[in-house]
């Protein structure tokens, strides 16, 4: 990897491989709706967190090595996950805010947007033992891709998320490295996520299926707004017999080897909108998620790290040294928004879950994928299947 990173020219191709084979694969995988399952709301073109506009979404993944552990060998199932919520080429702030529903996870970076209410650059997601490392790197990409403001200051307070990986992944092996997190970042791209095992949510679990990166998107009606809203997850929480698609019991009718065996892991949620929100109202926004993963069964137990981040790309150059006139809707207009995060979020979890395959990782351990064929049948049984 280090000769990739000192040829800009193999960099590049490599960089431009990347996105179009997670687009690729992101067009090739059945989505929960081409199974028939039926969601409330109407989606974007790409039912993705895409949809917003100027959003790019880039992965890393690692995947390497079987069998026993080795601490610093392997079983490799890990990687990095970047959302940028304007894309490579702005360093342009959007207003935003976090919430977390149950704290036993990590986002660094909020403290300073609770006091500031902007988000400056990328949102990372990637494993818990590797926050430090992609936090790092982030400074110094933004480094190399901005470099120093107008005053000549560099300064940056990076956000980057966590879900543990250990019962797939050397957790404490440090696998994903600074130029993992560089990947991520350069190859990403509007247009289809990739989704399930890929970048951050490589080795994650969810509901004790196979977990990991899933997306999706609603677009309200012109009467509201004709605002997008887009989210994406990287779900590693949840009970297997709490879990319900569509309001079914799924987890009840779909027997699987248990992992935890109780609501443990994490959830990390990043809700993306082009409607003109300021910080208070994001705020809010970010509550909502937390109705979305209930209806998939959640009730963020004690074990679980359930954090969320909102942010707005409307408002461009909201934070220039100028006085600055901004927009926002008023709060009478919100429940449209607020339905819409519900609703994709619900969504985005069981993308991920679909889109995820069977994997075996550290120690022989096995997670197995959602069956779809199964999970068929059952919404069948409850004339829940929209095909």
């Amino acid at each position: 990897m280090l000769k990739i990173y000192r040829n800009g020219n193999t960099r590049n191709v490599i960089l431009a491989w990347f996105a179009l084979m997670s687009m690729a694969v992101a067009q090739v995988k059945p989505r929960a709706r081409d199974l028939g399952i039926p969601f409330d709301g109407t989606p974007g073109v790409l039912n993705a967190i895409t949809d917003v506009k100027g959003v790019e979404v880039g992965h890393r993944t690692l995947i390497s090595g079987d069998g026993p552990l080795k601490v610093g060998v392997g079983p490799v199932r890990t990687g990095v996950t970047a959302i940028l919520p304007r894309g490579k080429e702005s360093n342009d702030p959007v207003f935003a805010a976090w919430f977390t529903e149950n704290g036993n996870g990590e986002m660094t970076g909020t403290t300073w947007i609770e006091e500031a209410g902007f988000l400056e650059g990328p949102v990372m997601i990637t494993n818990t033992h590797s926050v430090g490392t992609v936090r790092d790197a982030v400074i110094a990409w933004r480094l190399k891709h901005g470099g120093p403001d107008k005053e000549g200051y560099s300064w940056s307070l990076p956000v980057v998320a966590e879900t543990w990986d250990g019962y797939l992944n050397d957790a404490n092996g440090f696998h994903v490295k600074p130029e993992d997190a560089f990947i991520a970042l350069d190859s990403a791209h509007g247009g289809p996520v990739e989704e399930g095992s890929v970048g951050g949510g490589t080795g994650m679990v969810c509901n004790e299926f196979k977990g990991g990166i899933g997306t999706s998107s609603r677009v309200l009606e012109k009467k509201f707004g004709g605002y997008t809203i887009g989210v994406l997850v990287q779900c590693n929480y949840g009970q297997h017999d709490q879990l319900r698609i569509a309001g079914i019991p799924v987890g009840r009718e779909i027997p699987c080897p248990p992992v935890w065996g109780d609501d443990v892991g994490s959830i990390i949620v990043v809700v993306a909108t082009d409607a003109p929100l300021i910080p208070t109202q994001l705020k809010r926004l970010a509550r909502r998620v937390s109705l979305g993963l209930g209806r998939d069964g959640s009730y963020s137990g004690n074990g679980s790290g359930d954090i969320f981040i909102a942010f707005s790309t409307a408002n461009p150059n909201a934070e220039s040294a100028d006085l600055r006139q901004i927009t926002m809707l008023p709060n009478g207009r919100l429940n449209p928004i607020f339905l819409a995060t519900v609703q994709a979020t619900e969504e985005a979890v069981v993308n991920a879950m679909v889109a995820a395959k069977t994997m075996t990782g550290v120690d022989g351990h096995t997670v197995c994928a959602l069956p779809h064929d199964r999970l068929q049948e059952v919404l069948r049984k409850y004339n829940r299947l929209v095909k």
